[in-house]
């Protein structure tokens, strides 16, 4: 049986929303997912009704709000001159933020601590790249969805191995808010440091289109036992 709660609990620092495994008894793998910027915790949740039932899901929001039920995870303006910026000191705050949920939602919900796996879309996807290059300790697989893998808020200043790490990523080649050569670009951390993982483009713009969801999932499937 499915359980799910909304709920901001004493120890994670977000706000977020949880579906509990069907486990009992044994730890569960755990999916957490980070929402991209004007969305919240519901929108990637949705998905949580085709992601098999033994893997506890948790769906952050993000703790700054840009109108009413939008959130963002760092503050991103333009000049007049249409140029892109960006708050790094928060953005890294935020991906370490993340980190301390999977700490503590290992020790809240039974989590399995080796089977740790994170999914994002568009500043949600950078961050979670940022979370698992970082700190590759924590986390074994990662979906990354319209996003792209940013150096100024990766922790790169130590040596440290890549080889348990394993992404998905996806791009539509159509996304006006985050080019696709921007992201596939970016890739290059991943070739460098030799990362497994796959990139899938798709003839959409800045979103998840059926077909890509249905890889993603066939994906997952394969990954998180």
């Amino acid at each position: 049986m499915e359980i799910r709660l909304r709920l901001m609990s004493n120890k994670l620092p977000f706000y977020h929303l949880i579906r509990k495994s069907t486990l009992e008894n044994i730890p569960s793998p755990l999916l957490i997912m980070v929402h991209g910027y004007g969305s919240n915790e519901k929108d990637l949740f949705s998905f949580s009704r085709a992601i098999p039932s033994h893997i506890t899901i948790v769906s952050l929001r993000g703790d700054i709000e840009i109108q009413n039920n939008s959130y963002a995870w760092y503050n991103i303006s333009l000049d007049f001159n249409g140029n892109k910026s960006y708050d790094i000191t928060k953005a890294q705050e935020s991906r370490d933020r993340i980190v301390t949920c999977i700490d503590q939602c290992v020790e809240t919900y039974n989590i399995d601590n080796k089977n740790i796996n994170l999914m994002g879309f568009s500043q949600g996807a950078m961050l979670v790249n940022a979370v698992a290059l970082s700190y590759p300790e924590k986390v074994n697989n990662v979906i990354s969805l319209s996003g792209a893998f940013d150096p100024n808020i990766t922790d790169t200043s130590e040596i440290k191995s890549l080889k348990n790490l394993s992404f998905y990523v996806s791009h539509g080649t159509q996304d006006e808010i985050l080019p696709f050569e921007l992201s596939k670009q970016s890739l290059e951390i991943l070739d460098k440091n030799k990362v497994n993982y796959i990139f899938e483009e798709y003839p959409i713009g800045h979103g998840v289109s059926p077909d890509n969801f249905k890889s993603m999932l066939k994906w997952m499937n394969e990954k998180i036992i």
